[in-house]
C-alpha cells in the first residue's frame, strides 16, 4: 500500500468566523454516483470525524492552548 504522505488527495479549506479547517479526504466518494448522496455521505463522515476527535485526549490538549 502506498504511503499516505505520497498520495495526491483532494483537499478542502472550510472557514467560518471562528475556525479555519484544512481537510485532506482519503475516502473515495466517486463510488457514489448521485452527487446529493455523495455530499450527504461526506457530511456524515465529517460529523463522525468531529465527534470522534471530541472524545480524544488530543482535543483536550488542543484546548489547553487557551490556558
Amino acid at each position: 500500500m502506498e504511503d499516505i504522505d505520497n498520495l495526491l488527495l483532494p483537499e478542502i479549506n472550510l472557514e467560518t468566523d471562528d475556525i479555519i479547517m484544512n481537510i485532506a479526504v482519503k475516502k473515495d466518494y466517486s463510488v457514489i454516483e448521485d452527487i446529493d448522496q455523495r455530499k450527504e455521505e461526506f457530511i456524515k463522515d465529517l460529523k463522525a470525524f468531529i465527534e470522534e476527535f471530541s472524545q480524544t485526549e488530543e482535543s483536550k490538549e488542543f484546548m489547553k492552548y487557551y490556558d
